[in-house]
């Protein structure tokens, strides 16, 4: 099993290159960044997490810039997003983005999407990057998104593109992740409603109906158990990738926590 961490890189956290040079030379396979482009003042939408919304949800720097900036100062380490809220974004815009940065960081991006839970948040936006992503002309003609011709380069190094991690909990967000290519990203501690093995199968058998490769679907744990029983099970399950949540704090509180989560992961391998 491989595992990386994440954490909502903020204007007082340990800079974003920092901790990607730092967790890099801990061994770690992955660095993933939330992002919010703002919080609305009016709060209507309940966080799902509790009563308070952390403040980190409205100080996050963007993930493309921070990622970059990762991407500079390391070789190695896979840079996510987890996750971009793609109903946020113009698609044609994400599309140069995302490949701008498979192709600075050399094939490293892992592209995690979701819709997120702030109904605000999304009102404020108004929204067929894979069409852009593998042609030379791209063309889209869709009910919400609507372009014809178009050039766009740099494609990404990876192909057919970067792996799409699906957010999302539930038979739904399986089926989204069959969908875009089978990557499937459940948050940790929504995922345990069901045994893990039995919605890895599941997966599985939404790929296999869908004419895909059921060999090759993965489940990345966002915001994985530091249990090390815990951890055995998910890798034993045939999870391929468990991400450690670290707090928006400076290098004294993050450092000791990397030293730590790469011994258990060592430990449980």
């Amino acid at each position: 099993m491989k595992y990386g961490v994440f954490q909502f890189s903020t204007d007082y956290s340990i800079r974003i290159d920092d901790l990607a040079r730092e967790a890099e030379a801990r061994g770690f396979e992955s660095l993933f960044v939330p992002e919010h482009t703002h919080i609305p003042a009016s709060r209507k939408s309940p966080w799902p997490g509790g009563a308070d919304l952390p403040r980190e949800y409205w100080h996050t720097v963007d993930p493309f810039v921070g990622l970059a900036a990762a991407a500079a100062v390391t070789s190695k380490i896979k840079l996510g997003t987890g996750i971009c809220l793609v109903i946020e974004r113009d698609p044609i815009v994400l599309a140069k983005e995302v490949a701008s940065l498979d192709y600075l960081s050399r094939g490293r991006v892992l592209f995690g999407i979701g819709g997120g839970w702030n109904a605000e948040e999304m009102g404020h936006h108004g929204t067929a990057m894979q069409e852009i992503w593998t042609k030379d002309e791209a063309e889209y003609h869709g009910k919400f998104v609507n372009f014809d011709k178009l050039w766009s380069y740099p494609k990404p190094v990876q192909k057919p593109h970067p792996p799409i991690l699906m957010g999302g909990a539930g038979p739904h967000a399986r089926q989204r992740a069959v969908d875009f290519g089978g990557h499937w990203l459940p948050i940790g501690g929504r995922s345990y409603s069901e045994p893990m093995a039995e919605t890895i199968a599941d997966l599985r058998a939404r790929a296999g109906k869908a004419g895909q490769d059921p060999g090759a679907v993965t489940v990345s744990i966002f915001g994985a158990p530091t249990d090390e029983a815990r951890l055995a099970g998910l890798r034993d399950a045939g999870v391929l990738r468990a991400i450690f949540g670290l707090p928006s704090a400076g290098r004294d509180q993050i450092l000791p926590l990397l030293d730590k989560y790469a011994a258990i992961a060592g430990r449980v391998g």
